[in-house]
């Protein structure tokens, strides 16, 4: 048996609570070996994951890894929400009673560490010194050392912060079990795998997998199904699956922030890191905060509904980021910036990295050339030739610190005053550029129908949204009906409300199929527009469903559209919206308990298309 308690004296951890916790789970798990870890370690970490052949070098400061060809993405069906109380239980949150499941995931990770290293990862999810700190200490215990160098990069990782916590009992047990990933039966009726937050015990247990949010247990897990939890019990905060951005208009001081939920494949990540359009550029300049979480609350001085990102980097998707769609991601990713790649196209010749949308065609020479499964690419068959190089959700990991337009202040413990909370989702005709909501349940209302356009060929009913109420139906972590009121007792209790909208950039003509908004950079136009609307700088023109811009109003400075284009993301469609009523019906009446303010303003939308 490793000597524990001189393996964390000699660390210098002294929180005696957290010194119970490892020495607990070192008797369950049996590791040969204990390493606490801090942020300090991480050259000495990369020089021994190369050594060992867990990460490869991909250009000067630059490294790629790649997982199990079965362990590629979260797996929403083997995730698990569990607590002691039944009336947790939701329609999205997979939930188990804490005592049926924790003894069949601790069962799998019974002696799980023999003949390996046991790390012990202490980290916040938030700057020291925020008022959400208390909920934001944790500590990660793994087999993984890569998953070591992606928490360093996440999250605020070092002893120091665990040590002196005002509460020393008050941290997020968190414990990941990579296991046997061959022998795991991924997909089959015999899945040993379970991603499991124990909500109501502050618990992570997380067995079988070495892949992202599966594995980064301060990321997904914590930062957000965790702490939705934790900010619902304490009534004190919201967290959830948010970008978070600042305008500041040079010429006149003005600053805002706005943060939002979008779907996946709905342009999150390139709004939270998009710089301002060259036509506005010498006078907007846009910060970055966050791509992923937002933990939203109220400062009990001021008043106002404050915001900050609890992440310490990003864990972007590398499909399709280029000069074009996302330049600010590729400059977080440069050489020198300590990137981690994972599940991209490698080249074990030239140490380069490669992923469909990073040029227009691939590398036309093969020679050295790897794919996602570890298969060269010079001996595919004709019948594979066209298949990805990259897996369509590979990643990559950097820190906040290497993003160019990153916000002087994201790591402010105080927050920043949030102006504007936005929805997005990708709807090909019946939502317009952008429509502001004035009022609090609307602007909820509008959060919880949130969704992304399905297929025929996947869902069976053309133009149905797939609904994903706040961007969070994968992360939720307690009934939908309390969700709702908490978000309007939180936001409700700011002293000046922020404005709500839904925005859309994937508009496309009827006939050919093209967008009919260019996207990206230009988006800024719509946020503009929505900002000067708080601050009664523009009017704007009423509908059933918001407000929506006056094409005098959207500023189209350097940007030149057919005016057909401009009418239609400026227009609402009456009958498809008239149609989507129905579907929204069908979507709420699934969530017993619902506040009556949701239905109300359902029905005033309802009512208004009628009338229209």
């Amino acid at each position: 048996m490793v000597d524990v308690d001189k393996v964390l004296d000699d660390a210098g951890l002294s929180n005696e609570a957290v010194r119970d916790y490892v020495k607990h789970w070192a008797e369950h798990l049996q590791p040969d070996r204990i390493e606490v870890v801090s942020a300090a370690d991480d050259s000495r970490l990369i020089e021994e994951a190369l050594a060992a052949g867990e990460i490869q070098p991909a250009g000067e400061g630059l490294y790629y890894s790649r997982s199990y060809s079965k362990d590629t993405a979260r797996s929403e069906e083997r995730t698990i929400v569990a607590t002691s109380r039944e009336e947790d239980k939701g329609v999205y949150n997979n939930w188990r009673h804490s005592d049926e499941i924790r003894p069949i995931v601790e069962g799998h990770m019974k002696g799980a560490f023999a003949g390996k290293t046991m790390y012990v990862i202490p980290y916040l999810m938030a700057p020291p010194g925020s008022p959400s700190e208390k909920y934001a200490a944790g500590v990660e215990i793994t087999d993984n050392r890569t998953v070591c160098l992606h928490m360093i990069r996440m999250a605020r990782v070092g002893i120091d912060l665990i040590n002196n916590l005002a509460e020393p009992d008050h941290f997020v047990r968190a414990v990941h079990v990579t296991g046997d990933l061959p022998n795991l039966g991924q997909g089959t009726p015999e899945d040993k795998r379970y991603f499991v937050t124990v909500a109501d015990e502050r618990t992570i247990l997380h067995f079988g997998s070495s892949y992202g949010g599966n594995a980064l247990l301060g990321k997904i897990a914590h930062g957000l199904r965790q702490a939705a939890y934790d900010g619902w019990r304490s009534r004190e905060f919201l967290s959830e699956q948010f970008m978070l951005l600042g305008i500041k208009d040079k010429e006149t001081g003005k600053q805002w922030h706005v943060c939002g939920g979008f779907p996946s494949a709905s342009g999150k990540t390139n709004l939270a890191m998009t710089l301002a359009p060259d036509a506005l550029g010498d006078r907007y300049h846009v910060s970055f905060y966050g791509d992923d979480i937002a933990w939203l609350w109220v400062d009990p001085d001021s008043g106002e509904l404050m915001g900050l990102n609890p992440e310490n980097g990003v864990f972007g998707v590398a499909k399709d980021t280029n000069e074009k769609t996302n330049p600010t991601a590729l400059d977080s990713i440069a050489p020198g910036s300590q990137a981690l790649f994972t599940n991209v196209a490698y080249n074990d010749q030239t140490h380069e990295v490669w992923w469909e949308g990073k040029t227009p065609e691939r590398p036309a020479d093969t020679a050295g050339w790897i794919d996602w499964k570890g298969e060269r690419i010079a001996d595919r068959s004709p019948d594979e030739a066209g298949d990805p190089w990259a897996h369509p959700n590979s990643r990559f990991t950097t820190s906040l610190a290497n993003v160019p337009n990153v916000a002087a202040d994201y790591n402010d413990p105080k927050g920043v005053r949030i102006d504007a909370i936005i929805f997005g989702g990708r709807t090909r005709d019946r939502e317009p550029l952008v429509r502001a909501i004035t009022d609090l349940a609307e602007g909820v209302y509008d959060g919880l129908t949130l969704g992304a356009e399905a297929t025929f060929a996947a869902e069976g009913v053309e133009g149905k949204l797939r609904y994903d109420p706040m961007s969070m139906r994968p992360f939720m972590s307690y009934a939908e009906g309390p969700y709702a009121q908490h978000w309007l007792d939180i936001v409700g209790a700011a002293k000046h409300q922020p404005i709500f909208a839904h925005v859309n950039w994937f508009q496309r003509d009827a006939g050919d199929g093209h967008f009919l908004w260019p996207g990206y950079r230009e988006n800024l136009r719509a946020l503009l527009w929505l900002c000067q609307f708080k601050d009664g700088e523009v009017t704007g023109r009423q509908t059933a469903v918001g407000v929506i811009p006056t094409e005098d109003e959207l500023g189209m400075e350097g940007l030149d559209l057919p005016q057909a284009d401009l009418d239609r993301i400026l227009d609402i469609d009456i009958e498809r919206w008239r149609e989507e009523m129905g579907h929204r019906q069908e979507h709420l009446e699934q969530f017993p308990n619902l506040p009556e303010e949701i239905w109300v303003a359902h029905r005033r939308v309802a009512e208004a298309l009628d009338q229209a």
